[in-house]
């Protein structure tokens, strides 16, 4: 028995690799000129967990950087987007229903007006659902809901349907049809 060169473990002689650090133990220990090979420094615990606090703090850093919603702007600002969106996928909605006598299946028929509402809604970190209601017995579908719901606890979540009436609650879930409305029509 002897110790490995770099762990100082007790190994057997014959190992040509350290089971414990896994050494290769067939190379000669020093140089030519007879100077021992320098030692590999094991990462300790202390230097790992110094690395991945630099690794964590520049992330950080990149995410606050990266991500818009530190400059997004106010709760009157974030809420107007959202009635914003809902106002014009709700107009897209009529036309479409006025030229199809049903409304749509999903938004994607509507395009990028729909599109591009959601993504205001989203700058304002809302996200629209738009639900279909059951098609009647000839297949069209004769109604709908649309909510927009905030990403950000305190902001209002809103409701609005075929008949066009906004509500509104402040309450921490999806705004519903018997919540009080807040525009008489968009």
């Amino acid at each position: 028995m002897y110790t490995c060169r770099e762990c100082d473990a007790a190994i057997n002689s014959s190992s040509e690799v350290c089971p414990y650090c896994g050494a290769d133990l067939t190379s000669p220990a020093a140089d030519v000129f007879g100077e021992p090979a320098p030692v590999a420094k094991k990462p300790t615990a202390k230097r790992i967990l110094i690395a991945c606090g630099i690794l964590l703090v520049t992330l950080g850093a990149v995410g606050w950087f990266a991500v818009p919603w530190h400059m997004s702007g106010s709760k009157s600002e974030s809420e107007a987007r959202a009635r914003d969106a809902i106002a014009t996928v709700q107009a897209a909605l009529a036309t479409y229903e006025s030229a199809e006598a049903a409304y749509p299946s999903s938004l994607e028929a509507l395009g990028d007006t729909a599109r591009i509402a959601a993504q205001k809604a989203q700058l304002g970190h809302y996200n629209l659902q738009y639900s279909p209601g059951k098609p009647d017995p000839e297949g069209r579908v004769t109604s709908y809901t649309l909510i927009a719901r905030p990403g950000n606890f305190g902001f209002r979540s809103y409701y609005t349907d075929e008949s066009g009436v906004l509500r509104a609650t402040a309450e921490d879930r999806a705004a519903t049809v018997q919540d009080a409305p807040i525009q008489p029509n968009l």
